[in-house]
């Protein structure tokens, strides 16, 4: 058994670690409730927008016109648009596919759970599905935003086209759309034939499941086409023009909600790290106490035993 200085040092080094938990669970818990606000501010614009996009993507004619002329000025005129369904985890093959193009999302700090386990197993989980698909490891270029996942991939030997870890700490428009612009013109240029997107999505605070979307091509069903409401909107100069102008917008949108929704899910799993690291912290230092002062109590009653026994003696 520890001796009552052994147990009394173990008690004062618990409570110096509760202080730290303490303090970055706070800490934690201002940057997620500045995450959800910053959710917050964009999500009337970018419902409005999507109100607007679906509502003319009513118009059979529209779609066939943007089958035909839709594009964002690449060389070769790839669309980063498509009419069908794509599904949300769907992967390419390399039949159809010569390159694809991954930005993963995860912190650049430890302590925040389960977080970043989870994204590096979905990542090397869709790595290793394009593989059996054909893929050779340098057809796959990889956007990490976070160094835990950047450290991952290069040793699993992918090649880091940029990385952008930077974007993790400090998320802002500016540099999301610096990202979204550079992968819309790899694709429309053909250097890449599709773009995914890895990340944690922010669903509470107790749950940051990981998810896995295409970014590009861009399917518009996922924008109400087909489903909302037809919209007689008054549009100068007209529909098509209207539109080309409204899908690039969509996209450095959603680059940035994904990255305001990864920054939210960090925050909230190192909340939930730091609560049960505090109270786990708490319930050590009530079982030393209670430790201590047994001890404490039985060396006393010792004491007294032998103060005891010397008076009759």
């Amino acid at each position: 058994m520890a001796s009552l200085k052994e147990i009394k040092t173990r008690i004062g080094s618990v409570k110096n670690t509760l202080k730290i938990t303490s303090a970055m669970k706070m800490v934690a818990s201002a940057k997620l409730h500045k995450a959800q606000t910053a959710i917050g501010n964009k999500l009337p614009y970018e419902q409005k927008l999507h109100r607007i996009l679906a509502g003319l993507l009513q118009s059979d004619d529209l779609r066939e016109a943007l089958k035909k002329e839709f594009g964002f000025g690449g060389k070769n005129g790839r669309s980063p648009v498509v009419l069908q369904d794509v599904a949300v985890d769907g992967l390419p093959v390399k039949e159809d596919v010569e390159r694809v193009a991954m930005v993963v999302f995860s912190s650049n700090s430890s302590l925040c759970g389960s977080f970043n386990a989870n994204m590096e197993k979905m990542f090397s989980g869709t790595v290793r599905k394009l593989l059996q698909s054909g893929y050779a490891v340098s057809d796959i270029d990889v956007y990490p935003v976070g160094r835990k996942i950047a450290d991952a991939a290069r040793k699993a030997g992918l090649h880091i086209v940029r990385d952008c870890s930077d974007m993790a700490d400090r998320p802002t428009y500016d540099k999301a759309a610096d990202l979204a612009s550079e992968l819309i013109d790899r694709f429309t240029e053909g250097e890449v034939a599709q773009v995914i997107l890895l990340y944690n999505h922010f669903a509470s605070t107790a749950s940051q499941p990981s998810v896995r979307e295409n970014y590009l091509p861009l399917a518009l069903q996922d924008y109400g086409a087909g489903k909302a409401q037809p919209v007689d909107y008054i549009l100068e100069p007209d529909p098509l023009s209207l539109v080309k102008e409204l899908l690039p917008k969509v996209l450095l949108l959603k680059m940035y909600t994904v990255v305001l929704d990864a920054n939210a899910a960090e925050h909230a799993a190192r909340t939930v790290a730091m609560q049960i690291a505090t109270d786990n912290a708490q319930d050590l230092i009530s079982e030393l106490t209670l430790a201590y002062n047994k001890g404490r109590q039985q060396e006393i009653t010792a004491e007294i035993l032998d103060l005891a026994s010397g008076s009759m003696s």
